[in-house]
C-alpha cells in the first residue's frame, strides 16, 4: 500500500517547493513576469522561476485560499514546464521502469505529475510563511550536464530550511528533476515507497493508487 509520509518528511515536502515557488518573497513582489531563460546559469534559472511564481499567486490571492483547481492550474503554468517530470519518474521507479511497458511508463508520468502539483500547491499555499530565500551561486562549470543548486529559506517564526536543486543540462535548457530538503532527497523518498507498492501490486497497481490519492 502506498504509505503517507511521516509527519516530519511530510511537512518537509510540503514545504520543499517554497524555494521553488516562493522564491526571493521580499524581490519578486516589486516586478513585473519576467522571462525565464532555461539557458542561463542555474542559479538564476532557478530564481527567475520562483520570482514569476510567487508573482502569479500574488495576483490572485483568492486561488491559494479558496480555489484548488486555479492554484493546481498556477503551478501547471508556471512551475512544472520546468520540471523534467518523465526524469524524477523515472528516477523514483528505479529499475521497476525498465520492466514497464511504453504505455506503463507514460501512465506512471502522469500519475506523478498530480502528486507532484498537490506538494507543489501545498506550498503555494503557504506564501504569506516564507520571509527570505537565499540562492547561493552556482560553482559549477557552465557547459556542465547536471547541476547542483543549494539555498536557504527563512521562515518567520521557524528554523532556516536548506533546500538544494538537481538539474540536467536538456538539448532545451535546465530541467529541475530532483530537490534535496534538509538532507531528504524528494527521488529517494519516492523511490522507497514506489517500490514498496509495485513489489505487492505491481505497476498498474502504483498507477491506480496514484490516482485515487490525486482525486
Amino acid at each position: 500500500m502506498f504509505t503517507v509520509l511521516p509527519p516530519s518528511i511530510g511537512r518537509f515536502f510540503t514545504r520543499f517547493i517554497a524555494p521553488l515557488v516562493l522564491g526571493a518573497a521580499c524581490a519578486a513582489s516589486a516586478h513585473a513576469q519576467q522571462k525565464v531563460d532555461p539557458k542561463a546559469a542555474p542559479d538564476a534559472f532557478v530564481q527567475t522561476v520562483a520570482n514569476n511564481a510567487l508573482q502569479a499567486i500574488q495576483n490572485e490571492p483568492a486561488a491559494s485560499r479558496t480555489d484548488l483547481n486555479r492554484l493546481n492550474q498556477l503551478v501547471d503554468q508556471y512551475v512544472l514546464p520546468y520540471v523534467d517530470l518523465q526524469k524524477t519518474t523515472r528516477l523514483a521507479a528505479a529499475r521497476h521502469w525498465r520492466m514497464a511497458t511504453p504505455e506503463q511508463q507514460a501512465r506512471l508520468v502522469e500519475a506523478f505529475k498530480g502528486t507532484l502539483i498537490r506538494t507543489y500547491s501545498g506550498a503555494l499555499a503557504k506564501a504569506d510563511e516564507v520571509s527570505n530565500i537565499t540562492i547561493q551561486p552556482y560553482r559549477g562549470e557552465a557547459d556542465a550536464k547536471d547541476a547542483h543548486v543549494r539555498s536557504s529559506l527563512s521562515q518567520r517564526n521557524a528554523p532556516s530550511v536548506n533546500v538544494d536543486y538537481r538539474l540536467e543540462n536538456t538539448p532545451e535548457g535546465w530541467k529541475i528533476y530532483d530537490l534535496n530538503v534538509e538532507g531528504i532527497w524528494l527521488i529517494q523518498n519516492y523511490r522507497n515507497q514506489f517500490n514498496q507498492t509495485i513489489s505487492q501490486q505491481g505497476i498498474d497497481g502504483l498507477i491506480d493508487t496514484l490516482n485515487q490519492r490525486n482525486q
